[in-house]
Protein backbone atom coordinates (compact mmCIF):
# COMPACT_ATOMS: atom_id res chain seq x y z
CA UNK A 1 0.00 0.00 0.00
CA UNK A 2 1.09 3.63 -1.08
CA UNK A 3 -0.56 6.72 -0.03
CA UNK A 4 -0.58 8.83 -2.84
CA UNK A 5 1.17 12.37 -3.08
CA UNK A 6 0.87 11.62 1.00
CA UNK A 7 2.57 14.86 2.18
CA UNK A 8 0.54 16.84 -0.21
CA UNK A 9 -2.82 14.83 0.49
CA UNK A 10 -2.26 15.18 4.18
CA UNK A 11 -2.23 18.98 3.62
CA UNK A 12 -5.53 18.90 1.80
CA UNK A 13 -7.50 16.75 4.27
CA UNK A 14 -8.07 20.09 6.34
CA UNK A 15 -7.60 22.98 3.60
CA UNK A 16 -9.84 22.01 0.97
CA UNK A 17 -8.95 25.12 -0.85
CA UNK A 18 -5.79 22.75 -2.16
CA UNK A 19 -7.95 20.79 -4.04
CA UNK A 20 -8.14 21.06 -7.78
CA UNK A 21 -5.06 23.31 -7.41
CA UNK A 22 -1.08 22.75 -7.65
CA UNK A 23 0.11 21.90 -4.45
CA UNK A 24 3.95 21.55 -3.34
CA UNK A 25 5.35 20.32 0.32
CA UNK A 26 8.87 22.16 0.51
CA UNK A 27 11.55 20.44 2.57
CA UNK A 28 13.03 21.80 5.60
CA UNK A 29 13.61 25.55 6.05
CA UNK A 30 11.32 25.93 2.73
CA UNK A 31 14.29 24.43 0.59
CA UNK A 32 12.74 22.57 -2.18
CA UNK A 33 9.75 20.58 -3.30
CA UNK A 34 9.64 16.81 -1.76
CA UNK A 35 6.18 16.58 -2.39
CA UNK A 36 4.49 17.56 -5.53
CA UNK A 37 0.02 16.98 -6.52
CA UNK A 38 -0.30 16.16 -10.33
CA UNK A 39 -1.51 19.30 -10.87
CA UNK A 40 1.85 20.67 -9.84
CA UNK A 41 3.50 17.71 -11.60
CA UNK A 42 1.86 18.82 -14.44
CA UNK A 43 2.40 22.46 -14.69
CA UNK A 44 6.64 20.87 -14.64
CA UNK A 45 7.88 21.41 -11.40
CA UNK A 46 10.02 19.10 -10.40
CA UNK A 47 11.09 16.55 -7.34
CA UNK A 48 13.65 19.09 -5.55
CA UNK A 49 12.99 21.89 -7.20
CA UNK A 50 14.02 25.45 -5.28
CA UNK A 51 11.47 27.01 -3.78
CA UNK A 52 12.52 30.58 -5.53
CA UNK A 53 12.45 29.07 -8.28
CA UNK A 54 8.87 28.07 -8.02
CA UNK A 55 8.28 31.46 -6.74
CA UNK A 56 10.41 32.79 -10.26
CA UNK A 57 8.85 30.71 -12.54
CA UNK A 58 5.32 30.44 -11.35
CA UNK A 59 3.86 32.53 -8.87
CA UNK A 60 5.17 35.78 -10.29
CA UNK A 61 3.85 34.65 -13.76
CA UNK A 62 0.41 34.45 -11.89
CA UNK A 63 0.14 30.60 -11.62
CA UNK A 64 -1.85 29.42 -8.79
CA UNK A 65 0.77 27.09 -7.20
CA UNK A 66 0.48 26.64 -3.29
CA UNK A 67 3.11 26.25 -1.24
CA UNK A 68 3.46 24.38 2.07
CA UNK A 69 5.89 24.07 4.59
CA UNK A 70 6.91 20.25 5.86
CA UNK A 71 4.71 19.74 8.62
CA UNK A 72 6.34 16.48 9.99
CA UNK A 73 4.01 16.19 12.94
CA UNK A 74 0.69 16.15 11.32
CA UNK A 75 1.98 13.62 8.60
CA UNK A 76 3.47 11.22 11.26
CA UNK A 77 0.29 11.73 12.78
CA UNK A 78 -1.79 11.18 9.57
CA UNK A 79 0.65 7.75 8.78
CA UNK A 80 -0.26 6.16 11.71
CA UNK A 81 -3.97 6.32 12.04
CA UNK A 82 -3.10 5.27 7.56
CA UNK A 83 -1.35 2.26 9.07
CA UNK A 84 -3.81 1.28 12.37
CA UNK A 85 -6.90 1.12 9.39
CA UNK A 86 -4.39 -1.41 7.17
CA UNK A 87 -3.85 -3.14 10.49
CA UNK A 88 -7.27 -3.36 11.14
CA UNK A 89 -8.50 -4.40 7.71
CA UNK A 90 -4.97 -6.62 6.54
CA UNK A 91 -3.68 -7.84 9.88
CA UNK A 92 -0.21 -8.98 8.87
CA UNK A 93 1.53 -5.69 8.24
CA UNK A 94 5.11 -4.95 7.38
CA UNK A 95 5.76 -0.90 7.91
CA UNK A 96 8.08 0.31 5.39
CA UNK A 97 7.96 4.26 5.33
CA UNK A 98 6.09 6.88 6.62
CA UNK A 99 3.35 6.46 3.48
CA UNK A 100 4.35 3.02 2.78
CA UNK A 101 3.62 -0.44 3.78
CA UNK A 102 3.86 -4.60 2.61
CA UNK A 103 1.04 -6.81 3.67
CA UNK A 104 1.34 -10.63 3.14
CA UNK A 105 -2.07 -12.31 1.88
CA UNK A 106 -0.56 -15.62 2.38
CA UNK A 107 -2.36 -18.39 0.11
CA UNK A 108 -5.18 -16.50 -0.46
CA UNK A 109 -7.48 -17.22 -3.90
CA UNK A 110 -7.56 -14.62 -6.52
CA UNK A 111 -10.33 -13.64 -5.71
CA UNK A 112 -9.72 -13.27 -2.01
CA UNK A 113 -7.14 -10.87 -2.94
CA UNK A 114 -9.12 -8.72 -5.12
CA UNK A 115 -11.71 -8.16 -2.57
CA UNK A 116 -9.16 -7.86 0.77
CA UNK A 117 -7.67 -5.32 -1.71
CA UNK A 118 -10.20 -3.18 -2.99
CA UNK A 119 -11.35 -3.03 0.99
CA UNK A 120 -8.09 -1.54 1.78
CA UNK A 121 -8.17 1.40 -0.94
CA UNK A 122 -11.69 1.77 0.23
CA UNK A 123 -11.40 1.79 4.15
CA UNK A 124 -7.95 3.78 4.56
CA UNK A 125 -9.29 6.54 2.38
CA UNK A 126 -12.32 6.80 3.73
CA UNK A 127 -11.00 6.34 7.08
CA UNK A 128 -8.07 9.38 6.55
CA UNK A 129 -9.20 11.29 3.64
CA UNK A 130 -6.15 10.24 1.86
CA UNK A 131 -6.14 8.14 -1.58
CA UNK A 132 -4.25 5.62 -1.44
CA UNK A 133 -2.69 2.90 -3.77
CA UNK A 134 -2.45 -0.90 -3.52
CA UNK A 135 -0.81 -3.35 -5.75
CA UNK A 136 -0.01 -7.31 -5.29
CA UNK A 137 1.96 -9.58 -6.44
CA UNK A 138 4.10 -12.63 -5.92
CA UNK A 139 7.13 -10.37 -4.71
CA UNK A 140 7.76 -7.16 -2.82
CA UNK A 141 9.06 -5.58 -6.21
CA UNK A 142 6.77 -6.71 -8.04
CA UNK A 143 3.82 -5.34 -6.09
CA UNK A 144 5.74 -1.89 -6.11
CA UNK A 145 5.50 -1.94 -9.53
CA UNK A 146 1.58 -2.82 -9.59
CA UNK A 147 1.12 0.35 -6.85
CA UNK A 148 2.66 2.64 -9.84
CA UNK A 149 0.10 0.64 -12.05
CA UNK A 150 -2.70 1.41 -9.72
CA UNK A 151 -1.59 4.81 -9.20
CA UNK A 152 -0.88 5.59 -12.58
CA UNK A 153 -4.17 4.40 -14.42
CA UNK A 154 -7.66 4.89 -13.44
CA UNK A 155 -9.57 2.15 -14.16
CA UNK A 156 -7.42 0.41 -11.47
CA UNK A 157 -9.32 2.40 -8.96
CA UNK A 158 -6.81 2.12 -6.94
CA UNK A 159 -5.95 -1.84 -7.04
CA UNK A 160 -3.59 -3.90 -9.43
CA UNK A 161 -2.92 -7.66 -9.07
CA UNK A 162 -0.37 -9.06 -11.04
CA UNK A 163 -0.72 -12.76 -10.40
CA UNK A 164 0.14 -14.62 -13.86
CA UNK A 165 3.33 -14.79 -16.05
CA UNK A 166 1.75 -13.06 -18.85
CA UNK A 167 0.81 -10.48 -16.47
CA UNK A 168 4.54 -10.06 -14.89
CA UNK A 169 5.90 -10.24 -18.20
CA UNK A 170 3.59 -7.46 -19.44
CA UNK A 171 4.44 -5.17 -16.09
CA UNK A 172 8.29 -5.42 -16.69
CA UNK A 173 7.68 -4.52 -19.94
CA UNK A 174 6.26 -1.11 -19.31
CA UNK A 175 7.91 -0.58 -16.22
CA UNK A 176 10.83 1.97 -16.83
CA UNK A 177 14.15 0.96 -15.00
CA UNK A 178 14.14 4.40 -12.97
CA UNK A 179 10.78 3.55 -11.75
CA UNK A 180 12.42 0.14 -10.38
CA UNK A 181 12.68 -0.57 -6.44
CA UNK A 182 16.35 -1.33 -5.53
CA UNK A 183 17.62 0.61 -8.83
CA UNK A 184 19.08 3.65 -7.83
CA UNK A 185 20.05 7.01 -9.86
CA UNK A 186 23.73 5.99 -10.79
CA UNK A 187 22.78 2.40 -12.23
CA UNK A 188 19.49 3.93 -14.00
CA UNK A 189 21.84 6.43 -15.90
CA UNK A 190 24.47 3.78 -16.66
CA UNK A 191 22.31 1.10 -17.86
CA UNK A 192 20.47 3.53 -20.08
CA UNK A 193 23.35 4.21 -22.18
CA UNK A 194 23.83 0.72 -22.92
CA UNK A 195 19.98 0.64 -24.14
CA UNK A 196 18.75 -0.77 -20.91
CA UNK A 197 15.11 0.91 -20.75
CA UNK A 198 12.81 -1.04 -18.70
CA UNK A 199 12.96 -3.62 -16.83
CA UNK A 200 11.95 -6.19 -18.85
CA UNK A 201 15.52 -5.19 -21.00
CA UNK A 202 16.83 -5.63 -17.51
CA UNK A 203 15.93 -8.99 -16.59
CA UNK A 204 16.98 -10.26 -20.18
CA UNK A 205 20.74 -9.72 -19.46
CA UNK A 206 20.88 -12.83 -17.33
CA UNK A 207 21.92 -13.06 -13.76
CA UNK A 208 25.17 -13.48 -14.33
CA UNK A 209 25.76 -10.62 -16.09
CA UNK A 210 23.51 -8.44 -13.38
CA UNK A 211 25.37 -10.30 -10.50
CA UNK A 212 28.71 -8.67 -11.71
CA UNK A 213 27.75 -4.93 -12.32
CA UNK A 214 25.86 -4.94 -9.41
CA UNK A 215 26.52 -7.70 -7.28
CA UNK A 216 24.17 -9.66 -4.85
CA UNK A 217 21.83 -6.42 -4.38
CA UNK A 218 21.31 -6.68 -8.04
CA UNK A 219 20.80 -9.91 -7.98
CA UNK A 220 17.92 -9.91 -5.63
CA UNK A 221 16.08 -7.20 -8.02
CA UNK A 222 16.68 -9.75 -10.58
CA UNK A 223 14.54 -12.47 -8.68
CA UNK A 224 11.99 -10.46 -7.22
CA UNK A 225 11.42 -9.22 -11.20
CA UNK A 226 10.90 -13.12 -11.91
CA UNK A 227 8.25 -13.42 -9.27
CA UNK A 228 9.98 -14.40 -6.24
CA UNK A 229 9.83 -13.49 -3.57
CA UNK A 230 13.72 -12.80 -2.12
CA UNK A 231 13.73 -9.41 -0.05
CA UNK A 232 13.47 -9.65 3.55
CA UNK A 233 12.45 -6.59 5.19
CA UNK A 234 14.56 -6.41 8.73
CA UNK A 235 13.61 -3.50 10.80
CA UNK A 236 15.21 -4.95 14.06
CA UNK A 237 18.66 -4.86 13.22
CA UNK A 238 20.35 -2.11 14.76
CA UNK A 239 21.25 1.03 12.87
CA UNK A 240 25.42 1.64 12.78
CA UNK A 241 24.92 5.29 12.80
CA UNK A 242 22.11 8.07 13.77
CA UNK A 243 22.38 11.49 13.03
CA UNK A 244 20.20 14.48 14.04
CA UNK A 245 21.23 17.71 12.36
CA UNK A 246 19.19 21.15 10.97
CA UNK A 247 20.32 23.75 8.77
CA UNK A 248 19.27 27.11 10.70
CA UNK A 249 16.30 29.48 9.61
CA UNK A 250 18.79 32.31 10.20
CA UNK A 251 22.47 32.60 11.01
CA UNK A 252 23.68 31.83 14.64
CA UNK A 253 26.83 33.21 16.44
CA UNK A 254 25.47 32.90 20.31
CA UNK A 255 26.66 29.90 21.96
CA UNK A 256 23.59 29.68 23.66
CA UNK A 257 21.39 29.36 20.70
CA UNK A 258 23.75 26.23 19.57
CA UNK A 259 24.01 24.79 23.02
CA UNK A 260 20.17 24.80 22.84
CA UNK A 261 20.41 23.34 19.24
CA UNK A 262 22.79 20.77 20.09
CA UNK A 263 20.85 19.86 23.30
CA UNK A 264 17.68 19.31 21.03
CA UNK A 265 19.80 17.17 18.68
CA UNK A 266 21.77 15.13 21.46
CA UNK A 267 18.49 14.26 23.28
CA UNK A 268 16.87 13.36 19.95
CA UNK A 269 19.39 10.90 19.06
CA UNK A 270 18.98 9.13 22.88
CA UNK A 271 15.46 8.98 22.22
CA UNK A 272 16.14 7.15 19.03
CA UNK A 273 18.93 4.94 20.72
CA UNK A 274 16.06 3.94 23.08
CA UNK A 275 13.73 3.23 21.15
CA UNK A 276 16.04 0.26 19.39
CA UNK A 277 16.93 -0.72 22.81
CA UNK A 278 21.13 0.65 22.30
CA UNK A 279 23.33 2.74 23.32
CA UNK A 280 26.13 4.65 21.46
CA UNK A 281 29.98 4.67 22.98
CA UNK A 282 30.97 7.66 20.45
CA UNK A 283 28.80 11.38 19.97
CA UNK A 284 30.40 13.50 17.00
CA UNK A 285 29.28 17.05 17.16
CA UNK A 286 30.12 19.53 14.06
CA UNK A 287 29.45 22.93 13.39
CA UNK A 288 29.33 24.44 9.81
CA UNK A 289 28.79 28.10 8.35
CA UNK A 290 27.15 28.74 5.12
CA UNK A 291 29.61 27.99 2.11
CA UNK A 292 27.32 29.84 -0.15
CA UNK A 293 27.79 33.61 2.11
CA UNK A 294 31.14 34.19 0.71
CA UNK A 295 30.78 37.56 1.99
CA UNK A 296 31.00 36.17 5.56
CA UNK A 297 34.56 33.69 7.04
CA UNK A 298 34.26 30.14 6.57
CA UNK A 299 34.66 27.81 9.12
CA UNK A 300 33.71 23.46 9.78
CA UNK A 301 35.05 21.77 13.01
CA UNK A 302 33.55 18.25 14.81
CA UNK A 303 34.86 17.22 18.09
CA UNK A 304 33.99 13.49 19.13
CA UNK A 305 33.57 12.35 22.55
CA UNK A 306 33.96 8.94 23.70
CA UNK A 307 31.56 7.84 26.28
CA UNK A 308 33.02 5.79 29.29
CA UNK A 309 30.31 3.11 29.09
CA UNK A 310 27.97 3.27 26.08
CA UNK A 311 25.11 5.53 26.89
CA UNK A 312 21.37 5.95 26.01
CA UNK A 313 20.62 8.44 28.71
CA UNK A 314 19.11 12.02 27.57
CA UNK A 315 21.19 13.30 30.08
CA UNK A 316 24.58 11.75 29.12
CA UNK A 317 24.07 12.15 25.75
CA UNK A 318 23.19 16.03 26.04
CA UNK A 319 26.38 16.67 28.70
CA UNK A 320 28.92 14.90 26.66
CA UNK A 321 27.78 16.92 23.54
CA UNK A 322 28.02 20.27 25.62
CA UNK A 323 31.82 19.30 25.89
CA UNK A 324 32.11 18.53 22.31
CA UNK A 325 30.70 21.96 21.57
CA UNK A 326 32.72 24.04 23.62
CA UNK A 327 35.67 22.50 21.91
CA UNK A 328 34.50 23.35 18.30
CA UNK A 329 32.68 26.37 19.00
CA UNK A 330 34.64 29.53 17.68
CA UNK A 331 33.18 32.96 18.05
CA UNK A 332 32.77 35.78 15.71
CA UNK A 333 31.24 33.51 13.36
CA UNK A 334 27.89 33.27 11.43
CA UNK A 335 26.97 29.37 11.82
CA UNK A 336 24.14 27.74 9.75
CA UNK A 337 24.04 24.31 10.14
CA UNK A 338 24.80 22.05 13.31
CA UNK A 339 24.10 18.20 14.37
CA UNK A 340 24.97 15.16 16.74
CA UNK A 341 25.72 12.14 15.37
CA UNK A 342 26.09 9.05 17.62
CA UNK A 343 28.00 5.90 16.74
CA UNK A 344 29.48 2.82 18.18
CA UNK A 345 26.01 1.10 18.55
CA UNK A 346 25.92 -1.60 20.79
CA UNK A 347 22.56 -3.44 21.81
CA UNK A 348 21.59 -2.57 25.47
CA UNK A 349 22.08 -6.25 26.89
CA UNK A 350 26.19 -6.20 25.64
CA UNK A 351 27.44 -2.85 27.28
CA UNK A 352 30.71 -3.14 28.13
CA UNK A 353 30.90 -2.63 31.97
CA UNK A 354 33.18 0.19 33.04
CA UNK A 355 35.77 -0.81 36.47
CA UNK A 356 36.60 2.80 37.40
CA UNK A 357 33.08 4.19 36.27
CA UNK A 358 29.74 4.68 38.50
CA UNK A 359 27.37 6.73 36.92
CA UNK A 360 23.53 6.82 38.29
CA UNK A 361 22.13 4.95 36.11
CA UNK A 362 19.18 4.12 38.12
CA UNK A 363 18.63 7.59 38.30
CA UNK A 364 18.98 8.84 34.47
CA UNK A 365 17.06 5.60 33.53
CA UNK A 366 13.90 6.81 35.38
CA UNK A 367 14.00 10.24 34.05
CA UNK A 368 14.48 9.33 30.10
CA UNK A 369 11.01 5.97 30.79
CA UNK A 370 9.09 8.89 32.50
CA UNK A 371 9.85 11.42 29.46
CA UNK A 372 9.12 8.73 26.75
CA UNK A 373 5.95 7.62 27.99
CA UNK A 374 5.14 11.00 28.65
CA UNK A 375 5.67 12.28 25.17
CA UNK A 376 4.11 8.87 23.99
CA UNK A 377 1.13 10.30 25.83
CA UNK A 378 0.78 13.94 24.58
CA UNK A 379 3.39 14.59 21.88
CA UNK A 380 6.94 14.92 21.42
CA UNK A 381 9.34 17.09 23.69
CA UNK A 382 6.05 17.44 26.12
CA UNK A 383 8.55 16.76 29.14
CA UNK A 384 12.38 17.75 27.87
CA UNK A 385 15.15 18.56 29.63
CA UNK A 386 15.79 22.44 30.47
CA UNK A 387 18.84 22.76 28.43
CA UNK A 388 17.02 22.37 25.54
CA UNK A 389 14.79 25.71 25.85
CA UNK A 390 11.92 26.61 25.62
CA UNK A 391 11.13 25.83 22.21
CA UNK A 392 11.87 22.07 22.40
CA UNK A 393 10.14 20.93 19.52
CA UNK A 394 10.62 21.82 15.71
CA UNK A 395 8.09 24.43 14.24
CA UNK A 396 6.15 23.85 17.75
CA UNK A 397 3.29 26.19 18.28
CA UNK A 398 3.55 27.68 22.21
CA UNK A 399 0.96 29.91 24.09
CA UNK A 400 2.20 33.25 24.19
CA UNK A 401 4.39 34.20 26.81
CA UNK A 402 6.46 36.95 28.03
CA UNK A 403 8.94 38.01 25.44
CA UNK A 404 9.96 35.96 22.44
CA UNK A 405 7.30 35.85 19.88
CA UNK A 406 7.62 35.85 16.24
CA UNK A 407 3.79 35.90 15.03
CA UNK A 408 0.41 34.09 15.42
CA UNK A 409 -1.50 31.37 13.93
CA UNK A 410 -5.03 31.58 12.81
CA UNK A 411 -6.30 30.43 16.22
CA UNK A 412 -4.24 33.00 18.28
CA UNK A 413 -1.72 30.41 19.22
CA UNK A 414 1.69 32.43 19.33
CA UNK A 415 4.86 30.51 17.52
CA UNK A 416 7.89 30.78 19.36
CA UNK A 417 10.87 31.18 16.85
CA UNK A 418 14.95 31.13 17.60
CA UNK A 419 17.08 31.28 15.10
CA UNK A 420 18.04 28.05 15.29
CA UNK A 421 15.21 26.45 14.34
CA UNK A 422 13.82 25.81 10.83
CA UNK A 423 12.55 28.14 8.51
CA UNK A 424 8.51 27.42 7.87
CA UNK A 425 6.96 30.20 6.20
CA UNK A 426 3.63 27.86 5.46
CA UNK A 427 3.73 25.38 7.99
CA UNK A 428 -0.34 24.32 8.59
CA UNK A 429 -1.33 23.61 11.86
CA UNK A 430 -1.23 19.99 13.85
CA UNK A 431 -5.02 19.68 13.53
CA UNK A 432 -5.01 15.94 14.99
CA UNK A 433 -2.33 16.38 17.86
CA UNK A 434 -2.97 19.44 19.20
CA UNK A 435 -6.15 21.04 20.52
CA UNK A 436 -5.14 24.47 20.36
CA UNK A 437 -5.07 23.31 16.53
CA UNK A 438 -8.72 21.54 15.32
CA UNK A 439 -10.64 22.97 13.07
CA UNK A 440 -13.73 25.31 14.28
CA UNK A 441 -16.82 24.86 12.58
CA UNK A 442 -19.10 27.81 12.47
CA UNK A 443 -22.64 27.67 12.46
Amino acid sequence: MDCNNFFVSCERVFDPSLEGRPVVVLSNNDGCAVSRSQEAKALGIKMGMPAFKIEEEFLRNGVDVAMCSSNYTLYGDMSRRAMDILRDVAGNVDVYSIDEAFVDFGSMAPEDVVSLGSEIVSRVTKGTGIPVSVGCAHSKTLAKAATRFAKKFKGYRGFCLIDSEEQRRKAISLLPLEDVWGIGYRSVKKFSAMGILTAADFVEKGPYWIKQRMGVCGLRTYEELMGRDVIRLDHRQLKQTITTSRSFGELVSDIGQLKTAVSNFASSCARKLRAQNSSALYATVFLMTSFFREDLPQYYNRAVVEFPEAEDSSIGLVEGCLEALEKVYRPGYAYKKAGVTVSGIVPDGHIQQNLYYQPDYERNRKIDLLMDEVNRRYGRSTLHLAVQGESAVFNRRVRKPAGVLQGKTSSGIAERKEKWEMRCEHLSRNYTTDLNDVITVCC
